[in-house]
Parts: structure tokens; C-alpha cells; sequence
């Protein structure tokens, strides 16, 4: 899997901009505020249809312009593709790919399979739950189109019942059509607690074996899903919890309430874990990510690195940098320094400056 070609047109700080990647490693550098993220972030989007940051459409059209333009040449087992994001500023985004306009995002997703890390997911461990089931979603949705769509109408489905339960306060003989919306949700919801605790089974041996190298074998990791509820007992809880949602006007359990917890020797790291191993962490789950989506997909998935080294250690990047022999990898940093000298000869590099791009 490999991306060729990118192309920008009113998108962030780009009015246009046109690049070629090669198949390695290609280096983004300069300064902050230059737009090196924004390229990242156009390629996460045509992989993922979602923000690299969690921004909304218009938030990513360049100021002063009403649409924005995404276009990303791919190759897919020797099968070349093109994608292309129509962003608008108050409509619905428009997809196509090579050329044929598609309807659902989820059509979208596989044909470029992109992972990313940023100093963001090195905090991962110590911030809220509400990043880590982004974790989650982020993979599987790339790797399982039925939990993409499952995980659409329970966010829609949830959505609907929330509105109903603020209308419910003024008025309530509505509680009785709620059940409507708990079947829904139990529906759509067992799917995503099966699926997210069968991806923590897959994903535990390996995160394990990465941790293990990254300390040498002086600590031992393990990854725990905390599900709010279980598929058997879902219904129940949700009826349970009826009079308190009432009163809270949302919905308090489901699995848009699971977490992640980690353990290193047996101690919480979020609780317990200093900053060096919330970050060792944090990057043994992404290295495993890499090599769980290799066997998922039978391809490689693209990297795009932002500004990450510079958050690790030397022993940190060298395993990172070791990762990337054979993946296409997109990295941005603010100097070569740190990324140049861990690297052999052949890497492409690029100056980012001025909303322009400089083959270097």
C-alpha cells in the first residue's frame, strides 16, 4: 500500500500544492506553524474521511475560500487509485474514488490504510477515556467495515435518544416510546463491545512482545478493555439507568463510555506510570498497531509520523525508526538533526516554509 501523489487545493495554508512520495521514508521539516501537520492531516483524511486533530470540514477549508480539495494517488497492491474530498463549508463532504462519487464513507475505508502518531497519543495513557476509544475506532474502522457502519448508527442512534430524553423533561408521556431507541442501541452496541474486546485479544501478545524490546525485558505490559457494559447485559442496564438518564438528559452506560487500561508489572500507568512509561506505553500500542494491521489487511499501512522524535529518547526512536525499514512513512520534525542521523543515505526530504514545499 502506498501513496504516490498528493494533491492540495484551498486546504489549511495551501492554496495548491502538488508532491510526490517515494516508497521509503519521506522527511517534512521546518518550522512551526508552516504547515507540515496539514499534509499529514490530508492524507489521514483520505484514509480515514476523519481529521488527524478531530476538526470539523470547514475548520480545514482555507480561510476566506468556501471549499477545499483533496486529491490522493494511491497504490493498492500494484493497483493504482485515486481519491478525491470535496470539503464544503456548510454541506456534507463529497467522496469519489477514481472518480465514481461514492455515498458512505465506509466505502471509502481500505483503500488506504493509514496509521498515525503524534505527541498527542504519547499522552494517550494519562488523558481521558475518550481518546483511547478513539484509538479503538480509528483501527478497527479501517479494518472492519461492518464495525464502521455498526459504530455510525449507534453514535446516531445515541444521539437520537439523548434528544429524547431532554424532551422527555417537559414532557413526560414521551418515555414510553424510548424502548424504540434502547433496542437500537443494544443492537448496534453489542457489535462494537465484540469487536473492540476481540481486537484488545489480537493486539495483547504483540504490544507485550514490543514493550518487552523496548525495555529490554525489565517490565512487562498488559492491556485491559473496560467495557461500561456487556452484550448480555446492555438491555437491562439501559433500563435501569432510564431515571437517571432523565434526569442527567443523556445516556450513562454503553459503549461509548469503555476505556483502555494499562498495566506495567501489575501498576495502572495511568495512575501509577511515570511520564517515561506512559510513553513506552504509548509507543509499544502503536508499534503493535503496525503489526497487527500488516496480518489484518495481508498489505503494509502507510506512517505518518508528526513531529514524534523529538518526544522520545534515543533508545525510543532508534525502535521506532527501526519500525519504518519497510513502510512507507511520512514524518514530519522541526530539524533533520535528530531524524538524519539515526537514518542510512536514501531518505526524500522535503523543507516545508511559507505555504510552499521544497524538495531538498
Amino acid at each position: 500500500m502506498r501513496i504516490k501523489k498528493l494533491q492540495l487545493n484551498n486546504f489549511r495554508n495551501y492554496e495548491t500544492l502538488d508532491v510526490s512520495f517515494s516508497d521509503g521514508v519521506n522527511l517534512l521539516y521546518g518550522d512551526n506553524a508552516q504547515g507540515k501537520t496539514n499534509i499529514l492531516e490530508a492524507v489521514f483524511l483520505a484514509a480515514t474521511t476523519k481529521s488527524i486533530r478531530g476538526s470539523k470540514d470547514r475548520e480545514m477549508i482555507r480561510f476566506g475560500q468556501e471549499e477545499a480539495h483533496i486529491r490522493v494517488y494511491t497504490e493498492k497492491q500494484d493497483i493504482p487509485h485515486k481519491i478525491d474530498i470535496h470539503l464544503k463549508k456548510n454541506k456534507k463532504k463529497g467522496l469519489a474514488i477514481d472518480g465514481i462519487t461514492i455515498r458512505r464513507s465506509a466505502e471509502l475505508l481500505g483503500l488506504l490504510h493509514a496509521i498515525s502518531f503524534s505527541p498527542d497519543d504519547l499522552s494517550m495513557m494519562k488523558n481521558g477515556p475518550e481518546e483511547r476509544r478513539r484509538f479503538l475506532d480509528l483501527e478497527l474502522c479501517q479494518t472492519d467495515k461492518i464495525y464502521c457502519s455498526n459504530l455510525a448508527d449507534y453514535n446516531r442512534t445515541l444521539m437520537q435518544r439523548n434528544d429524547l430524553l431532554k424532551q422527555i423533561a417537559a414532557n413526560p408521556s414521551l418515555k414510553s416510546t424510548i424502548s424504540v431507541w434502547d433496542l437500537q442501541l443494544v443492537k448496534y452496541g453489542s457489535y462494537l463491545i465484540r469487536a473492540r474486546r476481540k481486537f484488545i485479544e489480537e493486539i495483547l501478545p504483540i504490544v507485550a512482545e514490543k514493550h518487552a524490546t523496548l525495555t529490554e525485558g525489565k517490565e512487562a505490559l498488559k492491556v485491559v478493555y473496560e467495557p461500561n457494559c456487556s452484550e448480555e447485559h446492555f438491555e437491562d442496564m439501559l433500563f435501569q439507568s432510564l431515571e437517571r438518564d432523565t434526569a442527567l438528559k443523556f445516556t450513562s452506560v454503553g459503549p461509548h463510555r469503555d476505556d483502555l487500561s494499562l498495566f506495567i508489572n501489575g501498576n495502572n500507568v495511568r495512575t501509577y506510570g511515570s511520564q517515561g512509561q506512559q510513553r513506552t506505553a504509548a509507543l509499544a500500542l502503536k508499534l503493535a498497531e503496525i503489526e497487527l494491521a500488516r496480518k489484518t489487511i495481508h498489505d503494509t499501512p502507510v506512517l505518518l509520523l508528526d513531529d514524534v522524535l523529538s518526544e522520545l529518547d534515543r533508545n525510543r526512536q532508534l525502535q521506532l525508526l527501526n519500525e519504518m525499514q519497510d513502510v512507507q512513512t511520512i514524518v514530519t520534525c522541526t530539524g533533520m538533526e535528530e531524524f538524519v542521523a539515526c537514518r542510512p543515505e536514501g531518505n526524500t526530504i522535503y523543507r516545508v516554509s511559507g505555504n510552499q514545499i521544497y524538495s531538498v
